[in-house]
């Protein structure tokens, strides 16, 4: 079904009614767990410039986006990691060599997969998706970058991810020891719910790609985490800091450019799109809310959907991380000379999680002169036309600036292992 721009309605409480409604009485149900594996990875240490301990790509990205977070405010991971998952993906992720070790983001990938099939398989969710008014259908047009149900529960669910893995990083100042210990702490201690109203898209999004952190925990007397006072106040700045900026674009596109809403997030796709659309159109004095976390009465009943969600990807985790074996293997450097053969035009980019991914990564390439002729969501696949293989070196440059981690290795399932 097409809706037109001009039905779409941006109303973010309507918007959320529609995916509780949707979701009830909760996501993937029927996730089963997968055989147990052996994955390969391999791991290089992050590379801090002189005198600090964060990389070049983290500290533009601090400074340019950030602000008023402080250097001294973040925590950078210490190792990247890559790897080739269940789906035959290719994969990265960060871990802190203080923490819980590469066992983390591996798992979380595994507990992602495993949602997103109960996801693909639910035949009662589908239904209900086909029965979506137009009116509905609008208000998810106007108010989400994925329009699709699916698309929107798929990226929610590796949001969710993203929380656990990045917040891993920490887990040195936590009292948890275990990958186990943490997932559960993390659920009890309602982080997921601070990093749906503190955090902004953009923030966590790009964080995580790079390996970064900007949040401390304060240990209570139950055992429990908090984000500190600080860590509230700046989180806090930074997402008023992004929302006045989108509304300056916006107001001056408007008022005195004289352009519509639709005509100004055109023109002003790239800014607007950095700091997310979504809060240009916000009222002002308004707070974006996560939809996610929006409580509703449904039947009576109170629902909402992180909460759900969170307890089914904590025990998920936690069974997955137990069937696990990990192996680090030696990378093979790519070289940079030679001809580029037709196959080659053919890369991945582990990262890619979303549309506003997929446009910047586009607009990267792009803006180099590189055709783009196909990029995969799903599989993370991107083949674009390199000139040369120096040309696709610069370009893989330009993206990792971009926070992105493109691989050029052929994917290859992880082992099953028999279980006995």
């Amino acid at each position: 079904m097409t809706i037109n721009a001009h039905d779409s309605r941006y109303d973010r409480r309507a918007a959320s009614r529609v995916l509780a409604c949707l979701a009830r009485p909760g996501l993937c149900e029927g996730a089963q767990l997968p055989p147990r594996a052996r994955i390969e990875y391999t791991c290089a240490p992050l590379r801090p410039e002189p005198g600090s301990h964060l990389t070049l790509s983290q500290r533009l990205y601090l400074g340019r986006f950030m602000k008023p977070c402080r250097p001294d405010q973040v925590t950078s991971a210490t190792h990247r990691i890559a790897w080739t998952d269940s789906d035959g993906i290719p994969n990265t992720g960060h871990f802190h060599t203080g923490g819980l070790g590469p066992i983390v983001p591996i798992a979380m990938r595994e507990t992602v997969l495993s949602l997103w099939r109960a996801l693909s398989t639910d035949a009662a969710l589908a239904h209900r998706i086909s029965q979506l008014t137009d009116r509905e259908r609008g208000v998810l047009l106007g108010t989400t970058t994925d329009h699709e149900p699916f698309d929107i529960f798929r990226v929610g669910i590796e949001a969710a991810g993203r929380a656990l893995a990045q917040h891993a990083l920490l887990a040195r100042w936590t009292p948890y020891r275990t990958p186990i210990e943490f997932a559960i702490g993390m659920r009890d201690s309602s982080i997921y719910g601070a990093v749906a109203t503190r955090w902004y898209w953009e923030l966590q999004a790009s964080t995580y790609r790079r390996g970064m952190i900007a949040v401390t925990f304060a240990t209570q007397p139950d055992g429990t985490v908090r984000y500190s006072a600080d860590t509230v106040a700046t989180l806090r700045s930074m997402k008023d800091t992004t929302i006045a900026e989108a509304h300056r674009i916006m107001r001056r596109a408007t008022t005195v450019e004289g352009l519509s809403v639709s005509d100004a997030i055109a023109k002003y796709h790239d800014e607007l799109d950095l700091i997310s659309r979504q809060y240009a159109l916000l009222p002002p004095g308004t707070r974006p809310a996560c939809l996610a976390a929006m409580p509703h009465q449904l039947d009576g009943a109170h629902y909402s959907i992180l909460p759900v969600l969170i307890d089914r990807f904590t025990e998920l985790f936690c069974a997955i991380s137990t069937r696990l074996t990990l192996a680090e293997i030696a990378s093979d450097e790519e070289s940079d000379t030679g001809e580029l053969a037709a196959e080659e035009r053919a890369f991945w980019v582990p990262d890619m999680n979303c549309q506003h991914c997929v446009r910047t990564i586009t607009g990267t390439l792009e803006s180099m002169g590189i055709t783009v002729h196909e990029i995969d969501l799903i599989t993370k696949r991107v083949v674009a036309d390199f000139r040369s293989p120096r040309n696709r070196h610069r370009a893989f440059e330009a993206l990792r600036d971009s926070g992105y981690n493109p691989t050029v290795e052929t994917p290859a399932p992880a082992t099953a292992e028999k279980v006995v």
